[in-house]
């Protein structure tokens, strides 16, 4: 059999990310139609995307205003424009959304929506090529005034993104002519040659698509442009234009940073852009620079469910070690923007890292963003929600989950995700095929089985005779691995692509069978909020207490043992079917609330807040003499994946749970 290349097919691939031919790559992504989700955990999820979530999204989007923002721009009626600045690139990334759609699952409505919209960016664009609905509005002729904060180019970006991927899944190319006006409106305007502004944009994503509108059209000058952009960071042209450099990822020169700082969605949209010119322009240098900013956010920055972004404050990334569980922001886009920047690494280097942190961020930091349903949403995801809780802020997990938001950047994201999964799941090289997302799926020569995430056993079936070099992702968290196949057996290291290079039948078969043995995870101690509190993993799920699940006591209240057995059940009546963890723990046997919420660690005694002495059982009722804490009952748990709380309402849960005492 032959594994071939798309770009030795000269073909057009539907997948978000197709490098060139030239491109310094060591995987590639897999040839036209040939990555399928076919069954399982994900085709349930991107059905539910694309019956009601894409569908439903046109209505919302005439509802807030942008269609109508669009309509003012084009002269076809008059007024204001509404929302905020970037209301553009909310009908792009849907637009996106419904071109993998349509790829996945080709229908007339969903064309007849494409075509629709289409028409009217085509309407609202300027003679010149320029075009953003709100600028053209309220901006009254001015352009490009407030590069750092009026998102004109982080616009563009998503309208290329939106325009390659209509062209590849659906061969129109009515979108793709309004990029590329606007493109060459951009190489006329920027850069440090004569006659162009030096500036940058202050929301980072016209650098990927840059990037891909170059891989589409051939046209060098858009690579060009992107190359300028990644390499004028961090020389103080924002700083100079009254920003703040760190927010703005413009702090540090892209090509010596060796962490990430800032807005989170920024800082990984600028690295996974920097990685798309590095590809295709063999940039070791800036390649390695993206290695070393991806392995320190791992390391330092990233919530156990990978996801990004501590603070509520400017949706940013915090210090090393700075992963707050009730305050932690860990905005969807940052996950999404996440799995596209290790994406690209991983096709860069072929390391299997990075297919396992593209595995951590769309089960636990992207999925918990979106419903079962599919159509209400998470704009923010901590890892703690406490009885009583109440913020203000349109975005607060405390009001549920949402069908809209203000600002709506991460709905259109999570549809164009769900819509373009496919592609993530599996590479090509000459001779070889590398699986790195276990789901039931087509993918090309193999057909892939399996009740992954919750089974750990996956059956992937040749489907054509002759020689293949078949690599198999064994996940880091799995302590024991077999894979049974036409050779015998083997046991591979965790964290390792195990390959199979043979000469195959069809009908040849391989059988793995992943350990998805419950684990409890300590925090490195340099995390604060964790520190003195287990989170429980199976697979690759992070697991919650949801407060729906238990009896007689609060979440709040919860202590865990940190030895006694786990036990699991599967639930196929509940959250579309999960197996649910029984933890063995202790809770007050009432809730007390002392008078003082302080108390001396070497003795039972205490003071109130007068700073007069009291006794335990003054201030917490009935106690326990040795250790002055109220007296405790033993209790179990249920948890369940993190990825599905609040589909029951907004409830007390949390994910790393106290330590019983």
């Amino acid at each position: 059999m032959t594994t071939t290349l798309a770009t030795d097919r000269g073909e057009h691939t539907a997948t978000p990310v197709l490098p060139t031919a030239e491109a310094r790559l060591t995987l590639r992504p897999l040839p036209t139609g040939d990555a399928r989700i076919t069954g399982g955990f994900w085709a349930l999820r991107q059905q539910r995307n694309g019956r009601d979530a894409i569908r439903g999204a046109h209505a919302l989007l005439e509802a807030a205003g942008n269609f109508r923002n669009l309509r003012i721009a084009a002269g076809l009626e008059e007024g204001e424009a509404v929302g905020p600045v970037f209301m553009d690139s909310d009908v792009t990334k849907w637009l996106e959304a419904v071109a993998w759609e349509y790829g996945r699952a080709p229908s007339d409505d969903l064309l007849a929506l494409q075509r629709e919209v289409t028409t009217l960016y085509a309407q609202a664009q300027a003679d010149d090529g320029y075009l953003d609905s709100v600028q053209q509005i309220r901006g009254k002729g001015e352009r490009y005034t407030d590069l750092k904060w009026s998102h004109e180019m982080y616009c563009a970006g998503h309208l290329y993104q939106a325009a390659v991927a209509q062209h590849r899944a659906t061969g129109d190319d009515a979108l793709l002519q309004v990029a590329i006006r606007n493109a060459d409106h951009l190489v006329r305007t920027f850069g440090d040659g004569p006659g162009q502004t030096v500036d940058v944009d202050g929301h980072p994503v016209v650098e990927m698509g840059l990037v891909e509108l170059f891989r589409e059209t051939g046209t060098r000058a858009y690579l060009d442009l992107a190359h300028w952009f990644v390499d004028a960071r961090g020389h103080g042209i924002i700083e100079r234009a009254g920003g703040e450099p760190t927010y703005f990822s413009d702090r540090v020169p892209t090509r010596q940073a060796t962490t990430v700082e800032g807005h989170a969605v920024r800082a990984v949209y600028l690295a996974a852009g920097a990685v798309d010119v590095a590809i295709e322009t063999g940039d070791t240098e800036l390649l390695a620079a993206s290695e070393r900013q991806f392995a320190d956010m791992m390391a330092t920055k990233a919530f156990i469910t990978g996801g990004l972004g501590a603070r509520w404050d400017w949706e940013a990334f915090g210090d090393p070690y700075e992963l707050p569980t009730d305050r932690g922001y860990a905005e969807t886009c940052a996950a999404i923007g996440g799995v596209q920047w290790a994406w690209r690494l991983l096709l860069a280097t072929g390391k299997p890292v990075y297919a396992d942190a593209i595995e951590r961020l769309l089960y636990n930091a992207f999925l918990a963003g979106v419903s079962l349903g599919g159509t209400e949403y998470f704009y923010v995801n901590p890892l703690q929600q406490r009885d009583h809780a109440h913020q203000d802020e349109n975005r607060s997990p405390a009001h549920g989950r949402r069908g809209w938001f203000d600002c709506a950047c991460c709905p259109p994201n999570i549809m164009r995700t769900f819509a373009s999964l496919d592609g993530y799941l599996a590479t090509a090289t000459d001779g070889g095929l590398q699986v790195h997302q276990y789901a039931t799926a087509s993918l090309g020569v193999v057909e892939v089985e399996t009740g992954y995430p919750h089974d750990g056993r996956v059956r992937i079936t040749v489907t054509e005779d002759g020689p293949l070099a078949l690599g198999l992702r064994i996940p880091a968290w799995s302590d024991t691995t077999t894979v049974t196949g036409p050779d015998g057996s083997a046991s591979p290291a965790a964290g390792t692509l195990h390959v199979i290079d043979r000469e195959w039948s069809a009908g040849d078969t391989v059988e793995l069978t992943f350990d998805t043995t419950p684990h409890r995870y300590v925090a490195d101690a340099r995390i604060d909020a964790a520190r003195g509190q287990v989170a429980i993993e199976r697979g690759p799920l992070v697991y919650a207490v949801e407060q729906a699940d238990q009896q007689g006591f609060t979440v709040d209240d919860l202590t865990v043992d940190p030895a006694a057995p786990i036990t699991e059940a599967h639930r196929d009546d509940l959250l579309d079917g999960v197996v649910t963890l029984r933890v063995p723990g202790h809770a007050p046997a009432e809730h007390v609330q002392p008078a003082w919420p302080y108390r001396r660690l070497d003795g039972p005694g205490g003071t109130d807040r007068a700073g007069e002495a009291t006794s335990v059982d003054d201030v917490a009722g009935s106690a326990d003499a040795t250790t002055g804490l109220p007296a405790a009952r033993e209790v179990t748990a249920t948890a369940v994946p993190y990825y599905a709380w609040a589909n029951r309402g907004a409830a007390p849960m949390r994910v790393w749970l106290p330590l019983a005492r």
